[in-house]
């Protein structure tokens, strides 16, 4: 029956989570045909999307307003519409605890939600990425432990055909794991044309899932399990943060030598194969790489398995603030100038370039390490108004005038917006970090540059 709902698009789809990954998944389910009703337990932000207000760049409320006002989408902060629906889609945070272990609990508040409302021929999809076995060994016992409680309730005759057999995934309800695949600002691939990876509990689960997906993914590539599907992600992110863990070591080297990282990279990805290039920078950011190689190693200790080549990398990539730190006091030392009370100008405090999104970005961790030492702080990112620091002191962005530039000590590039005229921050500014290598371009003022 839910074959047929969902080849129809009559199925009744939800999205549980509506940040970045929720939000662009509920947009494009809707957009397929389907009716979405999203869910997230922050009320101001549901209040925002009523109003077709979309806190994800890429959901343009051109897009987003028209669904609302048509009704094809509702949100609500309300897990009892839960029952209504045919298709669920987990996309909550996976975070990490202070000692680097797994948080669960958004997942499991949210698996314990749709257990509660948990009915017949209904599908489960978590997407938040995650540790291998978390699909079978969290997801699933707690929604067959609550259909079995159910099964001996006057009305079980509803969620099983025949109410003597025990109740099975893949018979009664399918569930799989689909790890997103969203990358913040990417204009080349998006949900659409993004291959969807889907592991089904069962041969059923799979089908079901990649039927559901294929109505609005061009290409789906189905695997045997979970969690084969679930190591793919921790695979891919974990990729990305060892060879920038790389990258940034070859960048220390290169330091000590003399020797320009950013040519030396530029040369190299010439080789039309058996290289790909990576690029150093202040530290790691956003919601997956700093993550979710965490997961892979904290899953590999329960199996007596040291991963030291991954916690390497997540080392070098950690230090990263701190020789961004080492930089700044050395260009403030050229102008005989000590850290403790000058100036700083950062530019840039998004995690990567062209987009707003300050999750886990290294900003934070450098501005601090700043502050710390008695710097005072200006910041400019065209994509971000403001930042909170952990104190809960508010910082503002401030215009780029050839007046403020002057006024600084230095300028730190953190992050290089395409939109920055970095013309003019060397122009006027007394010296500049440069972490990006977003001066590359600039054709006077090199003797002002110092780069990692």
């Amino acid at each position: 029956m839910i074959l047929k709902k969902i080849e129809t698009c009559s199925a009744h789809a939800g999205v549980i989570g509506l940040g970045y990954v929720g939000l662009s998944l509920m947009v494009a389910i809707a957009d397929a045909g389907f009716r979405v009703t999203g869910i997230d337990i922050n009320p101001e932000k549901i209040e925002r999307l009523k109003r077709g207000i979309s806190d994800v760049p890429d959901v343009p409320e051109a897009i987003l307003g028209p669904l609302i006002k048509s009704g094809q989408i509702q949100v609500t902060t309300n897990y009892h519409v839960l029952s209504e629906l045919d298709i669920i889609n987990i996309c909550v945070p996976t975070p990490l605890k202070e000692n680097r272990i797994p948080d669960m609990q958004f997942i499991t508040a949210a698996v314990a939600e749709i257990a509660l409302h948990l009915h017949s021929e209904q599908l489960i999809i978590l997407e938040s990425t995650t540790y291998p076995g978390t699909t079978e060994e969290i997801v699933l016992p707690m929604l067959q432990s609550n259909l079995n409680e159910k099964l001996g309730e006057a009305n079980s005759s509803s969620l099983s055909s025949d109410s003597s057999k025990p109740l099975q995934v893949g018979r009664d309800f399918y569930l799989a794991f689909s790890p997103e695949r969203i990358e913040p600002g990417n204009s080349t691939y998006f949900m659409t044309n993004t291959p969807k990876i889907v592991g089904g509990v069962t041969p059923k689960c799979t089908q079901v899932a990649k039927t559901f997906y294929e109505q609005f993914i061009n290409k789906t590539h189905t695997v045997s399990s979970p969690r084969i599907a679930e190591m793919a992600k921790l695979l891919e992110n974990t990729f990305r943060s060892v060879n920038i863990g790389l990258i940034n070591e070859v960048a220390l080297i290169c330091d000590r030598m003399g020797l320009d990282v950013w040519e030396i990279i530029e040369a190299a990805a010439t080789k039309p194969f058996g290289f790909m290039p990576f690029y150093p920078g202040p530290g790691l950011g956003g919601h997956c790489i700093p993550i979710d190689p965490h997961y892979l190693s904290w899953q590999a200790r329960n199996y007596n398995y040291h991963a030291r080549f991954i916690e390497l990398a997540s080392e070098i990539n950690s230090s990263m603030p701190k020789y961004v730190l080492d930089k700044v006091i050395q260009a403030l030392n050229l102008h005989q100038k000590p850290l403790n009370g000058s100036k700083i100008l950062i530019l840039g405090v998004a995690y990567k370039k062209d987009i707003g999104d300050t999750r886990e970005s290294p900003a934070y961790e450098v501005i601090r390490l700043m502050l710390d030492k008695g710097a005072y702080i200006l910041y400019h990112d065209p994509h971000v108004a403001q930042i909170v620091l952990a104190e809960g002191e508010i910082y503002y962005s401030h215009t780029l005038t050839a007046a403020m530039i002057e006024s600084v000590d230095c300028v730190v590039i953190l992050t290089d917006h395409s939109t920055v005229d970095y013309d003019l921050i060397v122009q006027h500014a007394p010296v500049v970090v440069d972490t990006r290598n977003a001066t590359h371009a600039t054709q006077n003022g090199s003797s002002k540059i110092i780069k990692i």
